[in-house]
């Protein structure tokens, strides 16, 4: 075959996948009329000459060729993947960046197979994630999860304000012009409000020296925090009690609401429990039954 006519063969493939995007090797063959065997043979160079890129997923068993920049385009393939690499997939696209410790193995597995999507990088001795496109730093999303935690906080704390009436008529002067009454009132933030947040940033400075992390608040009060953790990958729920003695009746709501969210949980508070308490939880650790004599 002459110089020209190779030149001329390989332009076309380029210009082809160029109009095309990613492309199958028999596709290629068919447009420019030649074999697979042959086809195959002219890709091959061109990537030896790295003027054209293959993907790492199969279609079927053969990979994709693409030129550099269309590599977005891959996604439109995605329904090619395996299972558990499509669900990685999946989870990849819509958080854009993974924690690998944070996954279950399989998943782990898995991104480690879409390497066309899953971008690893590191961070602090940590392996992460990113999907493919995706620029924002890890600290970018770190502080972003931060600030929807920070966000949730905020609302529950303006909302324990307005329930305390944020502006308690602390002093009322009544005055009297011409026979009618006049109010002045000192307006005044309850201490509740800054006793809740100043509660909250110990529990989340407490959090942060066990390496957990908050996922989500349940519920936030005066006299409590409700929080979705993940401690060591697995997620639980935290109760902490803003009080230096736990009662009974404080294991008993916590352990409804964990059984409502079917959580495994953990209880905090300011100061150590009765003597009188932990004995009893002691007690009923290895407790298997109660039963009633007939």
């Amino acid at each position: 075959m002459p110089i020209q006519d190779t030149r001329q063969i390989k332009e076309k493939i380029i210009n082809l996948l160029k109009r095309r995007g990613p492309s199958l090797p028999v596709h290629i063959a068919k447009e420019i009329d030649m074999s697979i065997l042959f086809s195959s043979a002219f890709l091959s160079e061109l990537l030896s000459e790295k003027r054209i890129k293959i993907s790492n997923m199969r279609v079927g068993s053969s990979p994709l060729y693409y030129l550099s920049g269309q590599e977005s385009q891959l996604e439109k393939f995605s329904q090619y993947l395996k299972n558990k690499e499509k669900e990685a997939f999946i989870l990849l696209l819509e958080r854009k960046i993974l924690k690998d410790s944070e996954q279950e193995p399989a998943i782990r597995v898995a991104l480690r197979q879409i390497k066309d999507f899953a971008i690893p990088f590191e961070k602090g001795d940590k392996i992460y994630w990113k999907f493919l496109g995706t620029k924002e730093e890890i600290k970018t999303k770190e502080r972003e999860e931060d600030s929807k935690i920070e966000k949730r906080i905020k609302e529950p704390i303006k909302e324990n304000k307005e329930e305390l009436d944020i502006f308690d008529k602390e002093k009322k002067e009544v005055q009297k012009d011409e026979g009618r009454e006049k109010k002045s009132f000192k307006k005044k933030v309850p201490k509740n409000a800054k006793v809740n947040e100043k509660f909250f940033n110990r529990v989340k400075e407490f959090l942060v020296s066990k390496g957990m992390e908050i996922t989500d608040i349940e519920g936030f009060s005066k006299s409590d925090v409700i929080l979705r953790i993940k401690d060591k990958g697995e997620e639980k729920l935290l109760i902490a009690y803003n009080k230096k003695r736990v009662v009974d009746n404080d294991i008993l709501k916590a352990h409804k609401k964990a059984e409502e969210l079917k959580l495994k949980y953990t209880i905090l508070s300011k100061g150590e429990p009765t003597k009188k308490l932990s004995g009893f939880i002691e007690a009923i650790k290895n407790l298997e039954k109660l039963e009633k004599i007939e």
